[in-house]
């Protein structure tokens, strides 16, 4: 059975967007930890979707802006 929103998988709240697009980062059972643009939260994977290509690509230069200003892996 395929892991709903596995490690890795770019992802949005299905029922707000105050999070902004996000990245996930670990999985435990049914929950997700995810390093949302604005947050890191652990979110059930059913209150989650798949993120669009736009989301995705925001989501890709945050953690690209990041890893540049920080260093690291982001």
């Amino acid at each position: 059975m395929a892991t709903l929103h596995g490690q890795g998988a770019y992802v949005a709240h299905t029922g707000t967007d105050v999070y902004g697009p996000g990245k996930v980062i670990g999985v435990e059972g049914e929950l997700r930890r995810v390093r949302f643009v604005y947050f890191v939260a652990t979110v059930s994977a059913y209150d989650l979707r798949a993120a669009s290509l736009e989301e995705a690509e925001r989501v890709k230069e945050w953690l690209r802006q990041k890893a540049k200003r920080y260093g690291g892996r982001w």
